[in-house]
């Protein structure tokens, strides 16, 4: 804990001279979402407060909002925690996936399209591999679906995705096997970005569709097995 409460300090320049709930919970939210907090972990406000320089009151604001998504939940006289997501979670996840994601592919209108993100993310997702670096490839992985939902343009679809990813990184971490879980996925990215580089919506959509009913399988598969052993 003691390391990823220095981390957490360097964060404080972030917050700048408006500090405020909305931008502690940003730093909260990335730093689990990159394992920095692993699901079940106990965070404390003194010391979490302190790394920050924040507030109680502020701190305890943001822990409510961040409760609000469903990243952390508060335990009556044990305090907050990092979320542990149950399996019906996970599946729920990837329904909104499914729903969001195919449906922004399916309305993207005539191309061509804005795809440098998505090109970009299957890049990084490429030399992550290279280096063996498997979990920058899950990293890389929802940087490409990011970009993807990007692609509508609309800035409460986004604000909703980035709460669902953020919860699916719970997933990730509990799954713990980083390599198995995304590798596959490496080749998917790019033949959803080619199929859409052709302007072909529906072989994209379709490929997506099959891609994240695969990814869910893996998931819950590894994950039951994981959240058994761990109860």
């Amino acid at each position: 804990m003691a390391e990823q409460l220095k981390d957490l300090a360097d964060d404080r320049a972030l917050l700048g001279r408006t500090s405020t709930a909305e931008r502690v919970s940003d730093i909260l939210r990335s730093r689990i979402a990159e394992g920095y907090f692993p699901p079940g972990t106990r965070l404390s406000e003194d010391s979490i407060g302190g790394a920050l320089g924040v507030s109680r009151n502020t701190l305890r604001e943001a822990f409510r909002l961040l409760t609000h998504e469903r990243l952390l939940v508060h335990e009556l006289n044990r305090g907050v925690f990092v979320r542990v997501l149950t399996v019906e979670d996970v599946e729920d996840i990837y329904r909104t996936r499914r729903l969001v994601e195919c449906a922004v592919v399916r309305g993207l209108g005539e191309p061509p399209y804005g795809l440098d993100g998505l090109a970009a993310a299957v890049e990084e997702g490429r030399r992550a591999a290279r280096e063996g670096d498997w979990k920058g490839v899950g990293t890389a992985n929802i940087h490409f679906h990011r970009e993807l939902v990007a692609l509508a343009g609309s800035e409460r679809t986004a604000e909703l995705m980035r709460s669902v990813f953020a919860e699916l990184r719970l997933a990730f971490h509990v799954v713990d096997e980083p390599q198995r879980l995304h590798e596959p996925y490496i080749a998917r990215n790019v033949a959803i970005l080619q199929a859409l580089q052709h302007g072909d919506r529906e072989q994209a959509e379709s490929l997506l569709a099959g891609y994240l009913d695969d990814s869910l399988e893996r998931v819950v598969e590894v994950y039951r097995r994981r959240v058994g052993e761990d109860g």
